[in-house]
């Protein structure tokens, strides 16, 4: 399957699971060293079509073709620039997430196994209107410490070596969320995984690799 197709469906993975809704939102890939793909401006997530995404240049910033690229591409190309093993970029405003990202709310990544895994690191940047400079800069920054990174009052932006990997990611933090506010509401203490055990898990469990930070991040 070619790498357009497999962003089509995520975003119709991402609007049949409650992880996108309407316009808000965007997918890329990375097509080589210097090219990526990624959604045109306005495109609906749940009814992706070919001629929904544009080819842009990680160097210039530029895109080719006769769509207008996603507002959002100076975070995306951010991205690619400074952490070479990032091969798909998903950005959404997910129900439970988003309430996170605008509260001060902790998520928790002590819960169980997916957790432990794909919500290892988890950076935040402050609110910067969408599609500035601004934002990609911020973004940019943070992408040395995590692979996801909460924008405050607006959303998320994940990336991995994947789409497949991307959209797990997305997904763990989405019903982490969930669950850390169900707990709150219904008054139940989650019980959290003792640090100790987390790192055994992380570096001895085998359960997948440890993914790697960027080669500027300090654990």
């Amino acid at each position: 399957m070619d790498i357009q197709q497999q962003l089509i469906n995520a975003g119709q993975y991402l609007k049949a699971n409650q992880l996108a809704w309407g316009t808000s939102g965007n997918l890329s890939a990375r097509l080589d060293d210097h090219h990526a793909l990624i959604t045109a401006s306005g495109t609906y997530m749940a009814n992706l079509k070919e001629d929904d995404f544009v080819t842009f240049n990680l160097q210039t910033g530029t895109y080719e073709g006769t769509r207008k690229a996603s507002k959002e591409t100076p975070f995306h190309t951010g991205i690619y620039r400074v952490r070479q093993d990032a091969k798909a970029i998903l950005h959404s405003s997910p129900f439970y997430t988003t309430l996170f990202a605008c509260s001060s709310e902790t998520i928790i990544s002590e819960l169980f196994i997916e957790t432990m895994y794909y919500l290892e690191d988890i950076a935040y940047v402050d609110y910067y209107h969408p599609g500035t400079q601004e934002l990609g800069d911020a973004i940019a920054e943070k992408a040395n410490e995590a692979n996801i990174i909460m924008m405050k009052n607006h959303g998320v932006v994940v990336f991995d070596d994947s789409i497949s990997e991307a959209l797990m990611r997305i997904e763990t933090l989405e019903m982490a969320c969930r669950m850390i506010l169900k707990a709150k509401e219904c008054g139940i203490k989650l019980n959290l995984i003792p640090q100790e055990v987390v790192t055994s898990f992380l570096e001895d469990s085998k359960y997948k690799p440890r993914k790697k930070k960027g080669e500027n991040f300090q654990r």
